[in-house]
């Protein structure tokens, strides 16, 4: 059976209806309604436009329904339609350089683009068997991930951050200088304020052009705030199907996480880890497993994940570590330092760089974080004038290399930089740090 007479196969007949029995927060009650999960639903109401929602669950013989708008004017007994049974997006090359909300739908205020194909909303994670090895570096344009966390295309990694440490410039930096073919940026719950500052600042025209960015404010339902990350990777998806190289940049994945425990609450779930249902921690890989590299492409993976606290070992943080292949870890205080971008180069780790990577290169990187690792250790007796010279040569050629591997390892939010680029500079620092340290880099 061909794809396309599989999602007619599932298609429902819409017209099922059913009547609202109750309200209880936000969640709708509608009675003798046998729609299937996930349908898309309208409840009529005398005094205004329908409102539309989704059926997120079922409690003894009623259908539990959470709104995409609000519930004013909603009363017993108003009549419930079925509106699709199985959902799903219009995705094509004219996306590029729109702007979409978490249901697909343009909002940048221009005419809408004609969309040839249509695609399921929560498609499948290509079968592990399927997948090629990561064998190619992706260049992000960031110099100090190219040099010392190589990104591999079809790699997936965290950049793990409290608020305010710079990830949407990080994020704005990648789209406008990587190598990709195609950038899908996926702001799930971000402030209003912040969308317009963020396409047009950081990521700029020249970003927005080969980008499609998928947007839902913190005002929006949790089911928008959801549904706009699945929007995201199925507009990622369809890209990588046709032959190219995708960069899918999700900020956050903690606020797509607080969606769904708003979802899973309000459909009865009862909390488990820190307030956060079961199907938060189902459905995070079901999601984050969809980015990877297939025969015909690849999508890279960035996703941003807010740590309460700024503590990486909050539930959210430690799960999603743990199903990406790396993390970038923003440090505050070299944020309050004035270092961009902030990386804590020793914290963070690309587990697909041995793979994408030469020998050279790596033994280069593992060089520089040598130094990076001697000078950190020492740095309070060096602060206070207590370290003796000679005592380490590693730490006297940090010392002397200071001011060279603090440039190399700050970038201008307006800098670019190439992956060549990034490897020459390595290699530079490489032989500089040789000539004062005998003590070999092991392989």
């Amino acid at each position: 059976m061909t794809a396309i007479a599989e999602q007619v196969r599932r298609i429902l007949p819409v017209a099922m209806t059913g009547s609202v029995h109750k309200i209880v927060g936000l969640t709708v009650s509608v009675a003798g309604f046998p729609a299937p999960l996930g349908a898309v639903c309208a409840i009529e109401r005398e005094n205004g436009a329908a409102v539309r929602g989704e059926i997120i669950g079922f409690r003894d013989d009623e259908t539990l329904l959470l709104p995409y708008g609000d519930l004013a004017g909603i009363r017993r007994g108003n009549l419930v339609r079925l509106v699709q049974s199985a959902q799903g997006i219009r995705v094509g090359d004219r996306l590029l350089g729109r702007v979409l909300d978490g249901r697909g739908r343009f909002v940048d205020q221009m005419p809408p683009a004609a969309l040839p194909h249509r695609v399921g909303l929560s498609a499948a994670p290509v079968p592990p068997l399927r997948r090629p090895r990561i064998d190619a570096p992706l260049g992000t344009g960031i110099r100090v991930i190219d040099a010392l966390l190589t990104c591999g295309k079809g790699q997936r990694l965290g950049i793990f951050a409290g608020s305010g440490v710079g990830k949407s410039v990080l994020m704005g930096q990648m789209a406008r200088n990587s190598t990709a073919d195609v950038n899908v940026v996926v702001l799930v719950g971000e402030r209003g304020r912040e969308v317009r500052e963020f396409l047009d600042k950081d990521l700029g025209p020249e970003g927005l052009a080969r980008s499609v960015v998928v947007v839902a404010t913190s005002d929006e339902p949790a089911l928008i705030r959801m549904r706009a990350a699945f929007v995201g990777t199925d507009i990622a998806e369809h890209f990588r199907d046709s032959g190219r190289d995708v960069l899918l940049m999700m900020d956050s994945v903690t606020r797509f996480a607080l969606a769904q425990r708003e979802i899973g609450l309000a459909a009865g779930e009862p909390p488990a880890t820190r307030g956060y249902p079961p199907s938060v921690f189902a459905l995070l890989p079901k999601l984050l497993e969809r980015s990877g590299k297939t025969d015909q492409g690849s999508i890279t993976g960035f996703y941003t994940v807010l740590v309460e606290a700024d503590d990486a070992n909050e539930p959210i943080s430690d799960t999603v570590r743990g199903i990406l292949d790396g993390h970038i870890m923003l440090s505050r205080k070299l944020a309050h330092q004035a270092h961009w971008p902030a990386i804590d180069v020793l914290s963070s780790i690309s587990r697909s760089m041995p793979d994408v990577a030469t020998e050279e290169h790596r033994r280069n990187a593992d060089s520089l974080k040598q130094l990076l690792a001697a000078y950190q250790e020492t740095q309070d007796l060096i602060a206070i004038g207590a370290y003796q010279s000679g005592s380490n040569p590693l730490v006297d050629a940090a010392i002397r290399m200071r001011d060279e591997t603090s440039k190399f390892v700050r970038q201008g939010m307006t800098e670019r930089a190439t992956f060549q680029s990034a490897v020459a500079g390595l290699a530079q620092l490489a032989g500089l740090r040789n000539q004062f340290v005998k003590r070999p880099v092991p392989a």
